[in-house]
């Protein structure tokens, strides 16, 4: 009976602790969410962006804490690139962009797609555009970007 009783009441403290584990989880989440918060405007046109979570990104916020803005060139009819002044870590690898995918070129030049393209990169984020409003942006002339 006593040993019912222990197993008993070691399940009911089993699924409490999981509860705030789960809570704890989610709430680390909504915070790493939030220190990956970037602003980013296109010239004068703040874009929302969903930064990815990876020692590039992180080193491209610390980088931006100031204020950064990069002159971007047109290159290819598909994306515009720029030299962010500062060699950032990477971890390139293949992948075939979409448009509205921002990656990170050779440690030190940021590029935002348009269109699509294949080549290793490393992810920093996705604009959440479509891809008329991002040809709109960037397809017809070289543009300044703001990331603070």
């Amino acid at each position: 009976m006593i040993l019912i009783a222990s197993l008993s009441l070691l399940c009911g403290c089993a699924s409490t602790p999981s509860k705030e584990m789960t809570s704890f989880t989610s709430q680390n989440s909504q915070s790493e969410e939030k220190d990956m918060e970037i602003a980013f405007k296109i010239d004068e046109t703040a874009v929302e962006v969903i930064w990815e979570n990876n020692p590039s990104t992180v080193a491209l916020k610390e980088l931006s804490k100031d204020g950064l803005s990069v002159s971007m060139r047109m290159y290819g009819g598909f994306e515009q690139v720029g030299s962010l002044g500062a060699t950032l870590p990477s971890n390139d690898r293949q992948l075939t962009t979409q448009p509205g995918d921002i990656v990170l070129y050779e440690s030190s030049q940021i590029v935002i797609f348009y269109g699509s393209n294949s080549w290793s990169y490393t992810k920093l984020g996705h604009v959440n555009l479509s891809k008329d409003e991002l040809t709109a942006l960037l397809g017809d002339h070289p543009v300044t970007i703001h990331l603070e």
